[in-house]
């Protein structure tokens, strides 16, 4: 969530039972922040900060959260050189780089990066191969479902041969305000090694747990936590074994 997600809101949620955050997402090179600037100028700043000061905002930021809480910090990033995110790799308080093939701004999909990733499969497969590389962090990649003209399942395959630590589903289920849990129940049967986490209208512990039944190895909370507050905690969700 840009502009939300940073660590003054991380440590307010993290006693809610997570054990890994997300900061970002954020630009990375020239194009995706030239973006972020026409962004800003239809009136969400979030999205413009000058790309070369990246680096020392997500050390500041990652450190805040490691200097308190014993979790994993995962950077999403929006970028189309990958160069970027294997930097952003190298820093001591990032645990998970995050490809960002995810957001729908029309001025990031229009420069072909975000979710228009998934449209141009093998670029999006030469990118992530690059970062899996020669990152030295864990990679995970962040995928939309349901986009008109990409095949969802089609590509997590490609991910999980690759080697992804992470396939982070967004789950969307476009005009119901609901999860694809069938989408999640295919993506799981391809996701190989790779830790599926499973996003999209996971607002308490009943669809938490819809979501992990369906095939998700773990959930990610996103809108449902926008206040800085939660209203269940995570701890409480019961794994079944069998």
């Amino acid at each position: 969530m840009a502009g939300i997600s940073d660590a003054e809101f991380c440590l307010k949620l993290i006693p809610y039972g997570f054990d890994m955050v997300t900061l970002g997402g954020y630009n990375a090179d020239r194009e995706t922040s030239r973006a972020g600037r026409l962004i800003a100028q239809r009136g969400r700043p979030e999205f413009d900060f000058d790309c070369s000061e990246l680096r020392s905002i997500i050390n500041h930021e990652a450190s805040r959260i490691k200097e308190r809480f014993d979790v994993m910090v995962s950077v999403n990033i929006r970028a189309l050189e990958p160069e970027r995110i294997v930097e952003i790799s190298s820093i001591e308080s990032v645990d998970v780089v995050e490809i960002n093939a995810h957001c729908r701004q029309p001025e990031i999909t229009e420069i072909g990066a975000g979710q228009s990733m998934l449209m141009d499969p093998e670029f999006l497969e030469d990118f992530t191969a690059e970062v899996t590389g020669k990152a030295r962090s864990q990679v995970s990649v962040k995928i939309r479902g349901n986009v008109p003209g990409a095949d969802t399942v089609g590509v997590a395959g490609v991910l999980a041969d690759l080697g992804v630590d992470y396939i982070h589903l967004d789950a969307m289920k476009p005009g119901e305000d609901r999860a694809d849990l069938e989408l999640v129940s295919l993506v799981s049967e391809v996701k190989g090694d790779s830790i599926l986490i499973g996003n999209n209208s996971v607002r308490d512990l009943e669809s938490a747990r819809a979501m992990l039944a369906a095939g998700a190895d773990a959930v990610s909370v996103a809108r449902a936590a926008i206040s800085g507050r939660l209203g269940f905690n995570l701890r409480e969700l019961k794994f079944n074994s069998d």
